[in-house]
């Protein structure tokens, strides 16, 4: 890779804000001072920001998905996941894969399937596996043993969507949405629903199990749509310092209380509020609870969610983009990314924020010229 400037943009200095200043690039890292024989990026006009880290997205299940039945190659998904990503200003994506006892999309074939494609090859964006692990699915532990050894893995999360399952299957048109997500009849999802339900005593054992296999291999770990302190409390004792989609305002102060990452949607805080009607992301962050956002289900949103909370008043862009960089590799433990530092991975986006929303115009992942807008382009010489 041949040496990089980045000339005259206005660069997020961890300590001092925004600076006109030029930043180099030298490989995979940030260099102190220049080389010779660099290609230059005129980045004057333009805010040079730490590449994004998103801890949860599972955006990438409409590549594979796009409609009920209809499934795509990992390998095709995953390459149009890429593309989305790095033109969203996106250098590091954990996706969170659901392992599930439903059939179909979660499922533990296409588990298999999605890891061995991304383990398969290597990618410009650095693609990671979130494992959201579906408590009552039990038949998979060894296998979900298995990969988080092999270090497969990169993050671990308690998700127990099957009591809010059970509630919901005989409702026709909910108990819909589940059967043909896993390709079967309702009458047929109900039985295997109720059958999975019936082993609520081994679900305990089965989380400490998994919980100890992710101490033992280093890994992050959080727990997902906690409901109540007690619930927090019990993945807290098991390892989860991260603590994702809270369900209740105050399980996210007693987290954040706690020293826990409290991480939430950016959809949440660009659409103005959450669409299942719980806590305002932006508030929370404004408040210092919430200090990590993510994709969840759409990715542009990462990117546009610092600006929306910097226009709010509250906080300023350089707080606000610390929530999807550098608290986002502080709670994934990557102590290599997320700051605009020597030594560090070079990981960049370069956003224009005038005429309009902010627009990514080019992204730099590990040293590489990963997306270029054509206003990117016209820009390298």
């Amino acid at each position: 890779m041949r040496p990089l400037r980045i000339a005259g943009g206005e660069v997020l200095c961890p300590d001092s804000g925004f600076v006109i200043a030029d930043l180099w690039v030298a490989g995979e890292r940030i260099a102190e001072a220049g080389e010779s024989g660099a290609a230059v990026l005129d980045a004057r006009g333009l805010k040079v920001l730490p590449g994004i880290i998103d801890i949860h997205g599972d955006a990438f299940e409409r590549q594979l998905q796009p409609r009920p039945g209809v499934d795509f190659a990992a390998a095709l998904a995953l390459a149009e996941t890429e593309r989305q990503l790095l033109g969203n200003g996106i250098t590091t994506a954990y996706h969170g894969v659901t392992l599930s006892w439903e059939p179909g999309l979660r499922s533990i074939e296409s588990w298999r399937a999605l890891v061995d494609a991304l383990h398969a090859r290597a990618w410009v964006c650095d693609m990671r596996i979130h494992l959201r692990w579906e408590a009552y699915n039990l038949d998979a532990l060894d296998t979900a043993l298995a990969d988080i050894a092999a270090g497969r893995v990169h993050l671990l999360a308690f998700n127990d969507h099957t009591p809010a399952i059970l509630r919901r299957v005989h409702d026709p048109v909910k108990g819909a949405k589940y059967s043909d997500r896993a390709g079967m009849s309702l009458a047929e999802f109900r039985a295997l629903a109720g059958g999975v339900g019936a082993r609520a005593d081994d679900v305990g054992p089965a989380l400490d199990r998994i919980a100890a296999a992710a101490r033992a291999a280093g890994l992050p770990m959080a727990s997902h749509d906690d409901e109540t302190l007690q619930a927090r409390a019990d993945f807290r004792r098991r390892g989860a310092q991260i603590c994702e989609f809270p369900m209740a305002v105050e399980v996210a102060e007693a987290a954040a209380a706690a020293g826990d990452f409290v991480a939430m949607g950016s959809p949440n805080v660009v659409r103005g509020g959450s669409h299942m009607g719980w806590a305002s992301a932006a508030v929370m962050a404004e408040a210092g609870i919430c200090r990590v956002l993510t994709s969840d289900y759409y990715y542009p949103c990462l990117l546009q969610a610092p600006f929306v909370l910097a226009q709010r008043g509250v906080l300023d862009l350089a707080a606000a983009w610390a929530l999807v960089s550098a608290h986002a590799a502080d709670a994934a433990r990557l102590p290599d990314r997320g700051r605009l530092l020597p030594g560090k991975r070079a990981d960049l986006v370069l956003v224009s924020a005038q005429h309009g929303p902010p627009r990514p115009v080019a992204t730099i992942a590990a040293g590489r010229l990963a997306w270029m807008s054509a206003e990117g382009v016209s820009r390298l010489g």
